[in-house]
């Protein structure tokens, strides 16, 4: 039944980019599209339902041999018979995130028969949306690297067509090719990484790599370069320091696509591979320090980011960044299961804050700057009320579903003794909540900011689009109780159901410790929502321009992305092209100048 996940979407797929609207209507094109998804969702289910129902923990699938035995080298001398087939895996990790793309993406194609219902290339559109769902669907089933790695590559082909689909508009075509060649960059550390791993093992199974490292077969020297050549390859997908800089950009193609690539299926991928191959990043210390650090950095770092951020789909955006971090601090602790929680968790509330903020857009007629918005409580109370709820999720308010899954990262971090990685996470949490929130007093609290001419056509979306955000909300809101810990009265449900995929983890700390980190992370989340409401509901936003102007200097830093893209501009870009211009030189002058003539 699993295997039947991925090839709806791809049947979906098919059918819209090749026939589409030419021979069907716009009603059919959305018909095939978000009925492939939905029986994409519903194999999923019935999968997992066998799964829960006591079905075998690891089923692998092999559709055929794709490269049947070929001899190769090993580094220690020997010869071993890589084989190669296009198989698929199915285990509780990949029953997870099946749900999630599946689940949170047939939301996303719902959603999209609205927001997209006047566009010109709608069955382009939905193609390729369902195309990026049979992407990230092979890359999560696969059973060996180079299955992961065909959904890897595939997965960044659609974000490039899917961020540049509006390619008439310069902003748009740019933001595309950017993803596209940033992604490359990781796409070489994950190629380096799996040959690595070829030359010591000549294997590229999942199963294979973790049986080498459970019986030693694997240097831990090696272990750790392959490691952190794969990691190197999440940091791409990922969006983490230092290949973050597409991710902002991205907001330049339609919000359905953010909400797809940022909850169900891009950013997920590196957070996913780490996890999938936990036992090679457990067997070095080093790596996980650097998975641990890294996240922890990034965290903070896009957290400050989206604190100065005036369009409303860049602040998620940078607040995807953050987020992605905090997994990356569970994977790093050795809590796998805490971080793919929040990657769970996640999905819910930022699917549901882009769809929303869809819906913000679509009311104001396409505005997305905040200082435009403004008085819209009133004007689209259904909008309101969910994205209120996806605040509160994602800034860890005690009771809903990012409290659940944040606390038990930071939990994971301090008991494994990296508290540089805890110290960072609490920080970025008070960040979180001020960001957000900040986000939610400009654009529905005060006065309307906008003018006559659009308040005139303010309106709520049409059902289509508020559904999904409804059911995203229940989501967002009781999610987190399916990983209820103990010490709260729960059974720890989802860490217990992934333990087969992603090894057992116990947070040794006393109980009185864990309730007082969790006190202190509640404490932080309520102080940022507390902070932000004092600053731009009672003093209207005087304080922020008052310190915009006091720090001049450094707000200037902060709202220019730290000067990063420039940089690489002018390092990376400028020194290909001046090497393009070496090379032209030496072709016309030395080469052709020897020739020519003769």
């Amino acid at each position: 039944m699993f295997a039947l996940i991925p090839l709806f979407p791809l049947l979906g797929a098919a059918v819209n980019g090749l026939a589409g609207i030419r021979f069907f209507g716009r009603r059919a094109v959305g018909a095939v599209a978000v009925g492939a998804a939905g029986l994409s969702f519903a194999a999923a289910l019935a999968s997992f339902a066998g799964l829960v129902r006591g079905g075998e923990p690891v089923v692998v699938k092999t559709l055929f041999s794709w490269l049947p035995g070929s001899l190769v080298r090993l580094s220690s001398g020997g010869l071993a018979s890589l084989r190669i087939d296009l198989a698929f895996r199915y285990d509780s990790l990949a029953a997870v995130m099946t749900l999630v793309v599946t689940g949170v993406g047939l939301l996303i194609h719902i959603y999209s028969l609205g927001y997209m219902a006047k566009d010109r290339s709608y069955a382009r559109f939905f193609a390729y949306l369902n195309l990026f769902t049979f992407a990230m669907l092979v890359l999560v089933l696969g059973a060996n690297l180079a299955v992961m790695f065909i959904g890897w590559e595939g997965v960044g082909l659609c974000s490039y067509l899917l961020i540049g689909f509006w390619f008439t508009k310069d902003s748009a075509a740019s933001a595309g090719k950017k993803a596209f060649l940033t992604n490359r960059v990781g796409d070489f550390g994950f190629l380096l990484g799996t040959g690595l791993l070829v030359y010591a093992l000549g294997t590229v199974d999942i199963a294979g790599i973790a049986a080498a490292v459970g019986s030693g077969a694997l240097a831990k020297g090696t272990a750790t370069a392959a490691a952190l050549l794969l990691f190197l390859g999440a940091t791409g997908k990922s969006a983490q320091i230092p290949l973050y800089t597409w991710l902002p950009d991205a907001m330049e193609g339609p919000t359905p696509v953010s909400a797809l690539i940022h909850a169900a299926t891009m950013v997920t991928a590196g957070v996913y591979m780490v996890a999938r191959l936990h036992d090679l990043f457990s067997f070095s210390g080093t790596a996980l320090v650097v998975v641990a650090l890294t996240g922890a950095l990034t965290a903070v770092y896009a957290a400050t980011m989206a604190l100065v951020q005036t369009d409303i789909k860049r602040v998620l955006a940078y607040s995807t960044i953050s987020q992605i971090g905090y997994m990356f601090i569970g994977l790093g602790a050795g809590a796998y299961a805490a971080g793919v929680f929040h990657l769970m968790t996640h999905a819910f509330f930022k699917g549901l804050l882009f769809l929303a903020a869809g819906s913000v857009i679509h009311a104001l007629s396409g505005e997305q700057d905040m200082r435009r918005m403004g008085g819209l409580r009133a004007r689209v109370p259904r909008t309101y009320r969910v994205f209120l709820v996806g605040a509160l999720a994602i800034a860890g308010v005690p009771g809903l579903s990012g409290f659940f899954s944040k606390d038990e990262i930071l939990a994971a971090a301090f008991a494994s003794g990296n508290y540089v990685a805890w110290g960072l996470g609490l920080a970025g949490a008070g960040l979180t909540a001020f960001y957000i929130f900040r986000l939610i007093f400009l654009t529905f609290s005060g006065e309307p900011r906008f003018s006559s001419e659009t308040a005139a056509h303010v309106h709520e979306s049409p059902r289509v689009m508020l559904v999904p955000l409804e059911i995203l909300a229940v989501l967002a809101a009781v999610g987190g109780f399916v990983g209820l810990p103990p010490i709260l009265g729960g059974g720890a449900w989802f860490g217990r159901f992934l333990e087969s995929s992603t090894g057992h983890h116990e947070i040794h700390l006393a109980a009185s410790a864990e309730l007082r980190l969790m006190a202190l992370s509640a404490a932080v989340a309520l102080a940022g929502v507390f902070a932000a409401r004092a600053v731009y509901v009672t003093r209207r936003g005087e304080p922020a321009r008052r310190a915009a102007e006091r720090f001049k200097g450094l707000y200037r830093v902060v709202s220019n992305k730290y000067f990063v893209d420039e940089f690489y501009g002018k390092v990376f870009v400028g020194g290909v092209l001046a090497l393009g211009r070496v090379a032209d030189w030496l072709d016309r002058r030395i080469v052709d100048g020897l020739v020519d003539g003769v």
